[in-house]
């Protein structure tokens, strides 16, 4: 009898023969094996790609797709995997009114930042995933961007960009911040039109627009000194609420509101209308801190009344004596004027008066075209 060519009338032969039966078998083990490994990845990735999905669907009865919101992946992270990254948490680097931020090493050279919503900070699974909706609709280079969640054993986690420069309230209101060098007129005025194209995106760009409800120096993240990216969207509503058409207010209970003293809109206290023209109004306190280089607060006046009678004066010379006493007069006179009117635009009691950020984004876009003789002057 022959068999793969070898007679098996020879005792050698056989122990051949065996050998290749075995090679034989091994191989379609192995086969098999890989074959099982390949549709179990493919399965992995449907399923990620669903969960994210699945997230956002949640929130809002809508068939959605991934890849149309956001040009990244958005990969769906297991927690014994971000508590391996995090070092258990250990390495904290943000607090926010819910949460606590963490730096994640993820390999290959990339880090994230894992916010941990946190449910004793008044964090919950509604808020949790109201915010993946977001961030899941949204793609702007001054946005802090997506790039995992996880949802996991009572666990909520959302992995960010990691922005390694902390936020603008470090860099202008703390000593490590001012270790680094006071922050150049220039670069305030690049943080302010970051932050102007940002917002714009949100009110005009995204569908349905995004209200950001807590626009603060502490949510805002320097790459650089000239750069900067709006983070934490924890508390953001999507659309806006329009007014009854008789009274024009809308009922409303101050759990509804949300926002951080010494940003918030006076109006939207009254009345708890959540419509754009409150992040405008957010944004002219931001405009006024980097301005002036003082907190929102001063004491328990807010720094848009603590500034009121000055920034209202006709007398160019009272806004000077505005300025950051630290940029030691190195500033352009007419962009501060201009951001003096922006800003007295943003925080007008009317709503309704305020511009659009397109337009103030417009407005900042046009002090910054280079001229021949800039009106620089030292106080």
């Amino acid at each position: 009898m022959w068999l793969f060519g070898f007679s098996t009338k020879h005792p050698r032969n056989l122990w051949i023969i065996g050998a290749i039966s075995l090679l034989i078998l091994v191989t379609t083990a192995l086969r098999r094996y890989f074959m099982f490994l390949d549709k179990k990845t493919s399965d992995d990735h449907d399923r990620h790609h669903y969960t994210a999905v699945q997230v956002a669907g949640r929130v809002e009865a809508q068939e959605v797709t991934v890849t149309k919101w956001c040009p990244g992946v958005i990969q769906t992270y297991a927690l014994e995997e971000l508590k391996m990254a995090t070092r258990d948490f250990r390495i904290r680097i943000g607090v926010g009114a819910t949460s606590f931020v963490y730096l994640a090493d993820l390999g290959d050279g990339r880090f994230g930042a894992v916010k941990r919503v946190m449910e004793d900070r008044g964090g919950s699974k509604k808020i949790f995933l109201d915010e993946v909706s977001v961030l899941l609709r949204i793609s702007h280079p001054n946005l802090a961007r997506l790039m995992g969640f996880c949802l996991e054993k009572g666990e909520q986690l959302l992995v960010l960009e990691y922005v390694p420069n902390k936020t603008l309230f470090d860099r202008i209101h703390t000593y490590h911040g001012h270790s680094s060098g006071i922050l150049s007129w220039s670069s305030r005025l690049s943080i302010a039109l970051d932050i102007a194209r940002a917002l714009n995106y949100l009110h005009s760009r995204a569908d349905p627009t995004i209200i950001h409800r807590d626009v603060k120096s502490s949510n805002i993240l320097l790459v650089d000194d000239d750069h900067a990216k709006l983070a934490d969207f924890g508390l953001c509503k999507l659309g806006y609420d329009k007014p009854d058409s008789e009274t024009r207010t809308t009922p409303t209970s101050p759990t509804s509101i949300k926002g951080s003293f010494g940003y918030i809109d006076i109006n939207y206290l009254n009345t708890g209308l959540a419509t754009p023209k409150i992040d405008v109004y957010s944004y002219g306190v931001l405009l006024l801190e980097l301005i002036t280089g003082l907190k929102s607060l001063q004491g328990s006046v807010t720094l848009a009344e603590w500034t009121e009678e000055c920034r209202k004066s006709d007398d160019v010379e009272v806004w000077v004596n505005l300025l950051d006493p630290k940029l030691n007069g190195n500033a352009d006179l007419e962009q501060l004027c201009v951001l003096i009117h922006v800003a007295n635009s943003a925080l007008m009691e009317n709503s309704e008066g305020r511009p659009e950020m397109g337009q103030i984004v417009d407005r900042i876009l046009s002090c910054m075209e280079p001229r021949p003789n800039p009106h620089l002057f030292p106080v």
